[in-house]
């Protein structure tokens, strides 16, 4: 019987791995190798091998009602979409409100995890750690989560540009870059329009003389400001949409697309893909300032690059640009978990031969990877519904088909998705966020029941349905149901619009309110003017109505 499980990691998924441990009655302990909590959401002022980076300015793309933990909502006034700190106080809030701290053990790296000799009867693994002062030990679990996350080892292919090892120039990874300083005044080329090479052009943008960016296939770019100024993904995420994409593809492809053209004709501005948006092929960027950068000139994009010659860059189309001082790649990262058995770590495709992206298809299912997954969504939610899953199997409360059912419906998995995505070795695996989430809630046994809920309690329906789909919809039923997440979902709005509020506007006046404010303002004025016209008889026994007598009327008034 599985009961003490090792957690490797205490990132986002690592954290919710925990929590979801104690859940189920669990005993975690997580290694952490690094002094705190976080994982990618920990700044660090200078960059630490094998861990991952993050820059100084980064602001999460998910709002904090899209990104959060289904049971436990983000405090009020933290803004939509946060800094890389308020998300760290956002976990810490997490940890301490669940007392996860206590479970940790920091400083202390998994080197190994091993099937014990007897795996096949009790699913056990030997769990090699190693402390910061060098000390090793061997631990017994019955079970281990894995969420070391896979944004540590920086894909720098430098064999993909020629002449770049005679560049005069510098040139580094998007994992080494933390701020514009030292760019100043510099011509500096961005290859990538990810997430990170868009924000990281525009970051420099303010500073440099010039940014250029370079891109293969192009990029459409989603705001995270949405209609009416809310978080684009509350508006854009409820189930109602992902029922009128499915039914309706084609037509929801050009209504979004068109959407997109209206903010900036993106073809104009040299970023249209060749594919559709929602073909797949092609991840949207979430990025609200890269238009005012290419528009303003600070930011040229660019076509492939071809290869480089001294300080110039020559493209794909011929153009040359000369006297580039820094180059930043922002291409991707390459996975690795070398802790694991080496069984583990074969591939389907480019991606982890896992089921459901979880489970690798053993006789005993007691290991299980959590937050190794790409979604056009957060990334919270969907480990928290693996670690939920994965924590049930553990605990034999749910069960997996066999190794040979998984293996087949591995194989099929990675079929249809090359179909759809462009997958790589820097980009794996990618799942269609709402659908993938409910199959997992299926398994769990907490996917809402739209239908029930209408005949029970229409007002939460109408918002599970119509509204976003928050990650609250996940407790109101089944195991690990929380009485809080009703009103969860029916405040979510209330928490939306709560960091505006920092200047209460008020209402425009009706005419009516208006046209009575002005008949009391000239009935004050006669009033104030009778009495002035008394004084004025009183002390100079004469009226005049011009400049004086006015001034006169306001010095009584």
């Amino acid at each position: 019987m599985v009961q003490r499980v090792a957690v490797i990691g205490a990132g986002p998924s690592g954290l919710t791995s925990i929590k979801c441990c104690l859940d189920e009655m669990l005993e975690p302990t997580c290694f952490e190798s690094s002094n705190d909590i976080g994982g990618l959401w920990r700044f660090k002022e200078t960059p630490e091998p094998g861990k991952a980076n993050i820059y100084q300015s980064v602001v999460i793309n998910s709002s904090k009602e899209m990104m959060s933990y289904s049971d436990f909502p983000p405090p009020a006034e933290l803004p939509n979409n946060m800094h890389h700190s308020e998300v760290m106080l956002y976990l810490r809030l997490y940890a301490q409100e669940f007392q996860l701290m206590q479970h940790i053990r920091f400083q202390t790296t998994v080197v190994s995890v091993r099937q014990r000799a007897d795996f096949a009867v009790t699913g056990q693994w030997d769990v090699d750690t190693e402390s910061a002062a060098g000390q090793r030990e061997t631990h017994i679990f019955d079970a281990v989560l894995v969420c070391s996350g896979h944004y540590t080892q920086p894909h720098l292919p430098l064999s993909d540009f020629p002449g770049i090892e005679g560049f005069k120039g510098r040139y580094l990874h998007s994992w080494e870059y933390r701020n514009s300083k030292g760019l100043e005044g510099k011509r500096v080329l961005v290859i990538g329009t990810g997430n990170s090479g868009s924000d990281i052009a525009v970051d420099i943008s303010r500073a440099a003389e010039r940014v250029y960016l370079s891109t293969r296939r192009g990029a459409w770019v989603i705001g995270r400001v949405g209609l009416g100024g809310l978080p684009g993904d509350i508006v854009w995420s409820s189930r109602m949409q992902s029922m009128m994409r499915n039914l309706f593809p084609n037509w929801s492809t050009r209504a979004v697309e068109n959407k997109l053209n209206e903010a900036f004709d993106h073809k104009l501005y040299g970023l249209k893909p060749k594919l559709l948006i929602f073909s797949g092929f092609i991840i949207p960027i979430v990025n609200d300032d890269l238009a005012g950068r290419i528009i303003s000139g600070r930011v040229q994009v660019k076509p492939n690059v071809k290869e480089f010659l001294g300080t110039s860059v020559v493209f794909a189309d011929g153009s040359i640009i000369n006297e580039v001082d820094t180059v930043i790649f922002a291409t991707g990262y390459n996975y690795s978990f070398p802790f694991l058995p080496p069984k583990i770590q074969t591939k389907c495709g480019y991606r982890l031969r896992l089921y459901k992206h979880i489970f690798p298809p053993l006789t005993r299912p007691t290991l299980a990877v959590v937050g190794f997954i790409h979604g056009f969504g957060a990334v919270n939610p969907l480990a928290e519904m693996q670690a939920r899953w994965a924590t049930r199997v553990f605990k034999g409360l749910v069960e997996l088909p066999s190794e040979e059912i998984m293996l087949k419906e591995i194989e099929k998995d990675s079929e249809i998705m090359h179909q759809s995505y462009v997958c790589s070795e820097r980009n794996p695996l990618q799942v269609d966020y709402l659908p993938y989430m409910d199959s997992l809630a299926e398994k769990v046994g907490v996917k809402p029941n739209v239908l029930k809920l209408f005949l029970r309690d229409p007002k939460l329906a109408l918002e599970v349905f119509l509204g976003p789909c928050t990650p609250y919809q996940y407790r109101l039923s089944g195991p690990g149901q929380w009485t809080g997440a009703r009103q969860a979902i029916l405040t979510q709005w209330q928490r939306v619009t709560q960091p505006f509020r920092t200047r209460v506007v008020p209402e425009p006046e009706s005419r009516t309110a208006c046209g009575l404010r002005s008949l009391a303002a000239l009935t004050g004025a006669a009033l104030l003017y009778y009495i002035h016209v008394h004084l004025c008889f009183t002390c100079l026994k004469t009226v005049r109505l011009d400049s004086s007598s006015i001034a006169c009327l306001f010095f009584h008034r």
